[in-house]
């Protein structure tokens, strides 16, 4: 099969460069374990290992700055498959989903799972349906894409508009998640912890943008990827002599199982449409790890898988990042490394739910008066866990904070204070991924749909790239302050945005390739409807008016916008010649990237122009 057309080639250095990047990120933390075993203060350590780090992703970022728009806006087209899979499974957890989803998994167990079906169904979709197509045409937005497919500037602008929306919540969150780590180095403001992480992303991607982006953010995956790793196959090799938490975790479980089943720890039945996720900070266990369907209702659990599948799947911070590899194939093969790194990840978090159940399932089973060891009272120090009884404790009287389950474990297992601060070190890396991700993302449709987007031929290089950085620093700003002023749970925060994303945007994406009578009235439409239905239930779920969880809607909104957008776009007019003969184009794989071949003809138009 041909493969599309090449702009540029990949640095044969990156390896090497990510190999001193991760030979300095480790000597930093052994070097920082070495002080701490002669004595160190504690102080030192938590600046060495939060600022080392973050020094490393602002040189990465600063020393990759562009003239170019093509460097700007897609690294040239020339970020090799892995890291590019990388970076996206790190974004599309982002520090929301390394944290909340840890400690969704301890509370509520094996319902947590409809977050990893979903997210895997959302890659391989990606992959299969829309990233080949996406990057054979290569535009730099998804409102560009869909306003060049259908040739409509008012498509790009609703499309624009529309998708600020979930972009600035999803920034939002990622920004508070990153400021509660922080948070765990220094007691300081939030305030002060969310300023600062907008100081770091813009300073990291402001001057390459794209560019910037693809080789900060592979450090900064890297960095969160081994933060996840390295102290969970610590507990693995000191509670089951293996290193592969994900694989050997399984003998804790059953003991913690025949432990709840002791503790006497119910068995749920909920309604098919229930929906009790953890919330922010204290929380019960809920239910026997093992145990389907506890706290998320069969339906809802199929709902949330789907709404998972559609929202990652045409997420612009995620799709935005295939522009960037150097074809068709790389793209396909991008999203490969993705589903592989992203299960990785899923599986060592259950893995450290688990092993933090298996410790307290240590205290509860004790033999003989109950003695809290010394890192229960240390986490109890924190305000990570507290006991409700007075009497012998059980499983049930704990109340953990969601949050910090992540951060428990390395206290729990009494290593060194380093590790924990590397897994701290890791959540702001992630944060600092995903929002640099989503904030660039958001900038460049903010200037090229929203500033320029009534037109089609871009303005001089210089003015593009100005005007691209300010709206950078605009959308991570607005970001910042939705953060501090709207201070709803991040995973809340997170779970809204997807199903926005959904239902207002999946289905026109799908249709936009996969089916020709797609014109401009029905995108229009279908966007509106899913984006207007998809708010009023994520409002209508958070009052309480229809009885099920907002997270919800996209079982609302996705199916109004898939019928709105046939229903209009089959009472309308038929999509004309010239946009069939673009829609053959996309589906050939070989050939010209076709947002480059469409920028040459507006440029060699206008400078026909008198």
């Amino acid at each position: 099969m041909a493969l599309s057309h090449r702009t540029g080639y990949v640095n044969p250095r990156l390896g090497t460069y990510f190999g001193i990047f991760i030979s300095a990120f480790v000597a930093i933390t052994l070097m920082t374990l070495i002080l701490e075993g002669l004595g160190v203060g504690d102080n030192l350590l938590r600046h060495a290992m939060l600022f080392g780090p973050v020094a490393l992703y602002a040189i990465i970022g600063a020393t990759a700055s562009t003239r170019t728009p093509i460097d700007y806006f897609a690294a040239g087209r020339r970020v090799p498959a892995f890291y590019t899979g990388l970076v996206v499974a790190q974004t599309a957890l982002g520090a929301t989903g390394l944290v909340a989803l840890t400690g969704a998994f301890f509370m509520i167990g094996f319902d947590a799972l409809c977050f990893v079906i979903g997210g895997l169904a959302g890659f391989v979709v990606m992959a299969v349906l829309l990233a080949p197509f996406f990057r054979k045409f290569g535009a730099f937005t998804v409102p560009s894409y869909l306003g060049r497919r259908l040739d409509s500037t008012t498509l790009r602008l609703v499309a624009g508009g529309i998708l600020t929306v979930p972009m600035l919540l999803v920034l939002a969150a990622e920004l508070r998640m990153g400021a509660h780590a922080v948070a765990w180095f220094f007691p300081i403001s939030q305030t002060l912890c969310v300023m600062l992480l907008v100081a770091l992303i813009v300073i990291s991607v402001a001057g390459g943008g794209m560019r910037s982006l693809a080789w900060s953010s592979a450090g900064q995956s890297i960095a969160a990827l081994i933060a996840l790793l390295v102290p969970v196959a610590i507990v693995a090799v000191i509670v089951t002599n293996l290193p592969l938490p994900q694989f050997s975790a399984g003998p804790v479980l059953r003991m913690v199982g025949r432990a709840e089943a002791a503790q006497g720890l119910p068995i749920i039945l909920p309604p098919a449409l229930a929906f009790d996720i953890p919330g922010e900070g204290l929380g019960p266990i809920a239910k026997r790890y093992s145990d389907a369907f506890g706290s998320i209702g069969p339906l809802a659990f199929v709902i949330m898988t789907l709404s998972l599948l559609a929202g990652i799947a045409s997420s612009p911070w995620l799709l935005q990042r295939v522009a960037s590899t150097p074809g068709v194939y790389e793209a396909r093969k991008s999203l490969g490394w993705a589903t592989l790194l992203f299960g990785i990840a899923m599986l060592t978090i259950g893995a450290v739910a688990i092993f933090m159940r298996g410790y307290l399932t240590d205290i509860v089973t004790a033999v003989g008066p109950v003695r809290f060891p010394e890192w229960f009272e240390a986490l109890k120090a924190h305000g990570f866990v507290t006991v409700s009884s007075d009497g012998r404790p059980t499983l049930s009287s704990f109340n953990i904070s969601r949050d910090d389950v992540l951060l428990s474990l390395p206290i729990a297992s009494e290593m060194p204070a380093v590790f924990t601060y590397l897994a701290a070190g890791g959540v702001v890396a992630a944060a600092l991924a995903a929002g640099g991700a989503v904030a660039l993302a958001l900038g460049n449709i903010l200037a090229e749909d929203i500033v320029f987007g009534l037109s089609w031929s871009p303005p001089q290089p210089t003015t593009r790239l100005t005007i691209a950085r300010l709206a950078l620093g605009t959308a991570a700003a607005l970001a910042g302050l939705i953060a501090l002023v709207a201070p709803t749970d991040p995973l809340k925060l997170l779970l809204w945005a997807i199903a926005l994303t959904g239902a207002s945007t999946f289905p026109v994406l799908v249709m936009s390739i996969w089916w020709k009578r797609l014109n401009v009235f029905g995108a229009v439409a279908g966007m509106v409807t899913g984006f207007g239905v998809t708010v009023l239930a994520i409002i209508a779920g958070e009052a309480g008016l229809t009885g099920t969880d907002g997270a919800l809607a996209a079982a609302i909104g996705l199916p109004a916008s898939v019928v709105a957008t046939i229903a209009v776009a089959l009472a309308t007019p038929g999509p004309q010649k010239n946009i069939m003969e673009l829609l053959r184009d996309i589906r050939v794989p070989g050939g010209e990237v076709l947002y480059d071949r469409e920028m040459r003809y507006e440029r060699r138009a206008k400078a026909q122009r008198p």
